[in-house]
């Protein structure tokens, strides 16, 4: 029988750090701060299969009761106190922990085992008897909103209509008398909005308890925010019930979030925030605005001291900066949590170089673990230009998040979502987010709040998508009902401009410019790293020499994917280029193509000059021709003119061109099969400009790519029409340069038959964007009205376009690879799809062996690193 409840204490542990997907983070954490004798207090943690069980069957599956009632001995045992005990109360909190962080997403219970008979007998035990009913007020608000649903505002309000009338502004200020009532009114608003009296009986505190956080598992934020991060694959969230310590006990009490380093910069510091006679979620949930951890060492000089010890011991256990949970309660520290920090990408990068130069991790910890791919993608976020004169600030918050971001106010997270499925920049404005606000705060650019510290709910989350954020603005004021926000100069109403930088923590009015980060020497040092330990090549897509440049910048060692199409569309070309579909017959289409040339020779010797030394595949014409014809009646008439023909001549052509499915119709080599002179020019501009530009000394490779391909015989007879070309060029240049021929895997047909294929090809390029199209039969144009709830739902467990779906489009993409080295051991195989930047995608490409990836410019480094994570990460599962 698998155990269901593992126990913790500052003697040991049950589990440890590797039980991650069975103890949620939290719990493993927990279990490894016990095995080291950190100062944990003692608790047990509930397994995510027993989350997993709960949520399938509705019901604890059989014998939890007694593990938990086995639990529930353990910390009564270590602390010689009695669960519902008036005379030596025990109290626990209730906590959610995946095995991935999820912060704020699931839910908490603080204080639980409190009724009237254990409140008493907690004030007279603690002789604080303003504490014990501070707890009680506390509990009953956590439990009845996260258990039963009661709104937090319903008990927000009465707490505020009290303070108002005692003539006070802080929680803090309340007596013990205050309190007492608080208890009362707060059991009525429970009652009023649910029909039942509070629960005094804590075994059933705790089982309901337990169950909300069960089943805070699947509640929509928590769905949402796995939809969001792409979390897939796990069984549930763990229940950690552990012994309460209590920071809010008196001016000797406090609580606190850390970092072993500064989230925002990797400084080597302790950097978070506490408050004096508090508990945590008045921290992470920003209800009250908390002190720097520095002024901690005058206040409680202590345990500050030992709280640096133990931040810098936990950091060189996991070999990575933390994210830490503590408590004081009277003088002694308690550790609560740690996981591993979230942290921005210029920090990401800071941290690992210095870990390793200080000795705490090596070169292959820090690419494996220390370093995401999403945060090289957050080095490439913009900033703000240089600041002129006549902007106008609205205040300055803390620079929660760095970054910078414009766009149009709005005060709703579902305002948010809803402007950004129209294509607009917004920034959420909100008094302080929560958990229900996740969709929005992801569709925003930025994100601003007038409440909350550096480690509340926005700065934790927005940091953790390097999101811009400025938080905590008291320069502000928010009126959700008037649509706007004031610092009492200048007012701010929904759908106005602001730029915010999550950098300096500055609001300004209007739209700042933005510009391109410039990547540091530490970001090339980092990479150097990177490139010692993939296997995996990387290309860029790229279609014109400054694209090509900026990848070279990144690391591409090639071009993939050159699309030729694109050089068509520019002015002097465009209607070249519609007078050789328009033409009448094939002399006609060969003087348009003549005139088309010289054009697409010049792009190509660019690109090769650039590319100097690496190889470049250039596919070849592959989208219908209606595309590059107008459709709308003005433009057909503007563009008539331009051709000299009749607007009634050209419509009819757009009209014969017309497909019902022009995405599966004639385009791809079935135009170089139909119009064998297209394909004539193209390979002649390709070679052309290849023996040009090798003739100056530059090395070249190109790879020419038949598109769309399902049969052997249709890249047969064009591979002869090219290599035909090509022998033309070689005669007339009196020069001969390599070059391959392959082609683009985009047809289920072709990946199937890919032994056949490979007879005709030097390599194969997967076009994994139609591949996904045509083996789902997804529309990519009309997909976007049903896939996202289809992902919502869990249908699929990503949109396919964006992630490989590996176990379908995938297992046609190694079949096809297998297959075509199979017939052709040295077949090249790449990916040119755009999962070739996604590093889900790039981890799959290299489990089946392929030779390189290619996405865009701004994807290389990301792929890079995505590639270097996958091999090392083969090795430690081999070692």
């Amino acid at each position: 029988m698998a155990q269901r409840v593992f126990l913790f204490s500052e003697e040991g542990a049950d589990g440890s750090r590797e039980d991650r997907e069975l103890l949620g983070g939290k719990g493993a954490n927990l279990a490894e701060m016990s095995r080291i004798g950190l100062p944990v207090p003692p608790g047990f943690t509930i397994t995510t299969d027993c989350c997993r069980s709960f949520t399938e069957t509705g019901a604890w599956p059989d014998g939890l009761d007694g593990d938990v009632e086995r639990g529930l001995k353990h910390i009564e045992s270590k602390l010689g106190s009695a669960f519902g005990d008036a005379s030596e109360p025990l109290l626990v909190s209730v906590r959610s922990g995946a095995a991935v962080s999820m912060p704020g997403m699931m839910d908490t219970v603080l204080n639980l085992g409190l009724n009237d008979d254990v409140v008493d007998g907690l004030a007279k035990k603690t002789d604080n008897p303003r504490f014990a009913y501070d707890a009680y007020r506390r509990f009953i608000d956590m439990f009845g909103n996260v258990v039963v649903g009661v709104p937090h505002e319903l008990f927000e309000d009465v707490l505020e209509s009290m303070k108002r009338d005692r003539n006070v502004a802080l929680d803090v200020q309340l007596k013990t008398e205050d309190l007492q009532d608080l208890v009362g009114q707060y059991k009525a608003v429970y009652r009023k909005r649910t029909g039942y009296m509070f629960p005094d009986d804590p075994r059933e505190q705790l089982r309901l308890a337990i169950d909300a956080v069960f089943r805070s598992w699947d509640s929509e934020r928590a769905r949402k925010y796995r939809h969001i991060n792409a979390i897939t694959g796990l069984s549930g969230t763990a229940v950690n019930v552990q012994a309460m310590v209590f920071g809010n006990m008196g001016d000797d009490s406090g609580t606190g979030v850390c970092f072993t380093r500064n989230p925002n910069t990797g400084q080597r510091m302790l950097y978070g925030e506490f408050l004096v006679n508090a508990q945590g979620e008045d921290v992470v949930a920003g209800i009250r605005t908390p002190k720097d951890i520095e002024e901690m060492k005058a206040v409680m000089p202590r345990a500050y001291d030992e709280l640096v010890g133990v931040t810098q011991r936990l950091e060189d256990h996991y070999q990575d900066m933390q994210d830490i949970e503590f408590t004081v309660q009277g003088p002694k520290l308690f550790m609560l949590q740690t996981r591993s920090g979230k942290r921005t990408g210029p920090a990401a990068l800071k941290i690992a170089l210095d870990m390793v130069d200080e000795g705490v991790a090596d070169k292959e910890t820090a690419v494996r673990k220390l370093v995401t791919p999403g945060h090289l993608d957050q080095l490439l976020h913009p900033s703000f230009d240089d600041r002129s004169e006549d902007e106008e600030s609205v205040g300055k918050g803390l620079p929660a998040s760095p970054g910078a971001a414009v766009g149009q106010v709005v005060f709703s997270a579902e305002d948010a979502e809803a402007a950004a499925q129209r294509g607009e920049d917004v920034i959420l404005v909100r008094i302080e987010t929560s958990p229900e606000d996740v969709g929005g705060m992801h569709a925003a650019k930025g994100i601003l709040t007038a409440r909350g510290g550096m480690t509340s709910h926005a700065a934790v989350v927005a940091r953790g998508w390097g999101k811009p954020c400025v938080a905590g603005c008291g320069d502000i004021v928010i009126d959700y009902k008037a649509q706007s926000f004031t610092n009492g100069r200048l007012t701010i109403r929904a759908g106005e401009w602001i730029s915010i930088d999550g950098t300096t923590g500055e609001i300004i009015r209007g739209q700042r410019r933005l510009q391109t980060p410039q990547l540091s020497g530490d970001f090339a040092r980092f990479m150097t790293w990177v490139d010692e330990f993939r296997r995996l090549k990387v290309r860029t897509n790229a279609d014109n020499p400054s694209d090509a440049q900026k990848a070279i910048e990144f690391g591409a060692e090639g071009i993939g994917l050159c699309r030729t199409e694109h050089m068509f569309f520019e002015m002097e070309r465009i209607n070249i280029m519609r007078r050789m579909i328009l033409a009448q017959s094939q002399t006609e289409r060969r003087e348009q193509l003549d005139a088309l040339l010289p054009f697409q020779r010049s792009d190509f010797a660019g690109i090769f000059e650039v590319m100097a030394g690496r190889p470049v595949t250039i596919r070849l014409l592959d989208p219908p021709l209606h595309e590059f014809l107008p459709t709308e009646p003005d433009e057909q008439r503007d563009v008539a003119r331009a051709l000299g023909i009749m607007p009634e001549e050209l419509a009819a052509h757009v009209a014969r061109l017309h497909e019902i499915n022009p995405m599966m119709g004639h385009r791809g080599c079935r135009l170089g099969i139909t119009y064998p002179e297209i394909t004539v020019m193209q390979t002649r501009a390709i070679i052309e400009a290849a023996v040009r530009t090798h003739s100056r000394g530059i090395d070249v490779h190109p790879e020419i790519m038949v598109p769309l391909v399902s049969t052997v015989e249709e890249l047969a007879r064009q591979r002869k029409m090219i290599v035909d070309t090509a022998e033309e060029v070689f005669r007339a240049q009196g020069k001969r340069i390599d070059y391959q021929i392959g082609t683009m895997i985009e047809i289920p047909r072709a990946a199937l038959t890919a032994d056949d294929v490979a007879s005709e090809a030097d390599f194969f390029s997967f076009g994994t964007n139609d591949l996904t199209q045509m083996t789902f039969g997804f529309s990519r144009d009309d997909a976007g009205r049903f896939l996202p709830r289809y992902v919502e739902t869990e249908l699929l467990p990503a949109d396919p376009f964006q992630t490989l779906d590996t176990s379908g489009v995938g297992q046609l993409v190694r079949m096809a690879g297998t297959l075509g080295r199979a017939t052709k051991p040295e077949l090249k195989l790449g990916i040119c799809g755009e999962h070739g930047g996604d590093p889900a995608s790039v981890a799959f490409c290299h489990e089946i062996g392929l030779d390189y990836v290619s996405c865009s410019p701004f994807r290389v480094p990301v792929a890079r690193l995505a590639a270097a994570q996958s091999a090392l990460e083969e090795k430690a599962s081999e070692g």
